[in-house]
C-alpha cells in the first residue's frame, strides 16, 4: 500500500486554510499594497528538523540554517537565510515574501502562513541541476510554510518544493 507524499498533504493543509481564511474575513485591501516600509518586528530562525520525501543516501538532513526576517506592520516580510543545502553545500536564499493571519489561538499563540519568493544560490558541480531553472548558478525559488507563534518564539513547517520539508523555530525581536 502507497502513502501519499507528505509534502501533498501539507500542501492540501495550508491551500484549505488559506481558503478558508479568505473567506472569513475579507481585509480592507487583499494585500496591502503598497507594502508600509516600516520595521514592525525582526525574526531570527535556525533549522531544528529536515525530511527528504525521497531520501537518497547523498543527502543532508542537517542545514545549519541561519536566517534573518524583517517583518512590516501589513504582514510583508523581506529576508535572508544561510544553509547547507541537500548535497552539503553553503548555499544562500534571499526572498520577500508575505504572512497570511489564520487564527488567533489566544492573546499571544496564532497560526499563520507564509510564502516567500526569492533567489537561490548554492547547488553547484555535479549538483547544479539538481534545482530547477539554475543554469547562471542562481535559481528562483518559492517557499510555503505553515507556523505557529506563542509570545516571541516562532516555528514554521517549511516545504521546499516536492524534495521535503523542514522545522525552524526562532525569536522577534
Amino acid at each position: 500500500m502507497t502513502h501519499p507524499p507528505l509534502g501533498k498533504i501539507l500542501v492540501i493543509i495550508s491551500s484549505t486554510l488559506l481558503a478558508s481564511q479568505a473567506h472569513s474575513s475579507p481585509p480592507a485591501s487583499p494585500l496591502n499594497w503598497p507594502p508600509t516600509l516600516e520595521l514592525d518586528h525582526a525574526l531570527v530562525q535556525t533549522s531544528l528538523y529536515t525530511r527528504h520525501f525521497d531520501p537518497d543516501p547523498e543527502h543532508n538532513n542537517h542545514q545549519k540554517l541561519i536566517s534573518l526576517e524583517l517583518h512590516t506592520p501589513d504582514d510583508w516580510l523581506a529576508g535572508g537565510a544561510r544553509f547547507q543545502n541537500s548535497f552539503a553545500q553553503e548555499s544562500i536564499y534571499l526572498y520577500v515574501g508575505r504572512e497570511f493571519p489564520l487564527w488567533r489561538i489566544a492573546h499571544d499563540i496564532s497560526l499563520r502562513a507564509k510564502l516567500t519568493a526569492g533567489l537561490l544560490h548554492g547547488y553547484r558541480g555535479e549538483y547544479q541541476d539538481k534545482i530547477p531553472l539554475n543554469h547562471l548558478g542562481i535559481a528562483p525559488a518559492a517557499l510555503p510554510s505553515i507556523g505557529i507563534r506563542w509570545g516571541r518564539v516562532e516555528g514554521d513547517l517549511i516545504l521546499f518544493g516536492g524534495a521535503g520539508m523542514m522545522i525552524t523555530t526562532g525569536l522577534r525581536f
